[in-house]
């Protein structure tokens, strides 16, 4: 028996409400399960702190979530963490260059309040040899090998060991830290001598011109040769 657009459509629509009311119920059930779950399951403040694998160092900027939860956090500047969980959830600790790491919330917890110390591994990747070579083929690397023109290397360490250079390297290179600490001390004994009075004049000392009378007579001056 052939039915005709019109009789199907007449079907179809004397049917629509009995699947909505289906579809309205199913959407309902599974809300209604949904809030159950989520009174049931108490929440939980999850916090702690994460080192490296050898516990000396705190690691900042871990991301911490739960999946398809939209609940995360991140690490702080000494490893601190501190984020709201459930009860039963699994949360996930990822790190560039360390391996990821979970925990699972227990089912059934006595306290609100969760602390731990997590210590997180560095992800080691192995990476296959790669032999880079300056030439496509290796008889083009042989031609150029053979055509290089190699200079002797005591030629150029007998030119920069010539006395011309080394002058000109010693006269451009900077002071050493013992001859700039003389320099400094040197400056600071010539502002102390002049703030009580000027400079004195080896010239007008008497005491320095009793001691080079003294040098004369006992003949110190006198050429032994």
């Amino acid at each position: 028996m052939k039915l005709s657009p019109d009789s199907i459509f007449v079907k179809i629509t004397q049917l629509l409400p009995s699947v909505v009311i289906i579809a309205m119920g199913i959407l309902l059930n599974s809300a209604q399960t949904f809030a159950q779950d989520q009174q049931e399951r108490k929440v939980i403040q999850l916090s702690g702190i994460i080192l490296n694998a050898d516990s000396t160092d705190a690691v900042p900027g871990v991301n911490i979530y739960v999946p398809k939860k939209g609940r995360g956090t991140s690490s702080g500047r000494f490893g601190y963490f501190s984020m709201p969980v459930l009860e039963g959830d699994s949360v996930i600790f990822t790190f560039i260059g360390l391996k990821k790491q979970s925990f699972k919330v227990p089912d059934k917890v006595d306290n609100d309040r969760i602390s731990l110390i997590l210590t997180m591994q560095i992800d080691e990747i192995a990476l296959a040899e790669i032999e880079v070579m300056p030439y496509p083929t290796e008889e083009e690397f042989k031609k150029a090998v053979i055509a290089m023109n190699v200079v002797d290397p005591m030629s150029i360490s007998r030119s920069n060991m010539s006395p011309e250079m080394l002058l000109r390297w010693a006269e451009s290179m900077p002071a050493s830290g013992a001859e700039n600490f003389r320099y400094f001390q040197q400056g600071q004994m010539l502002q102390n001598q002049d703030l009580y009075g000027p400079r004195p004049l080896r010239i007008l000392d008497p005491f320095a011109w009793s001691q080079f009378i003294r040098s004369i007579k006992r003949g110190d001056l006198k050429n032994n040769n």
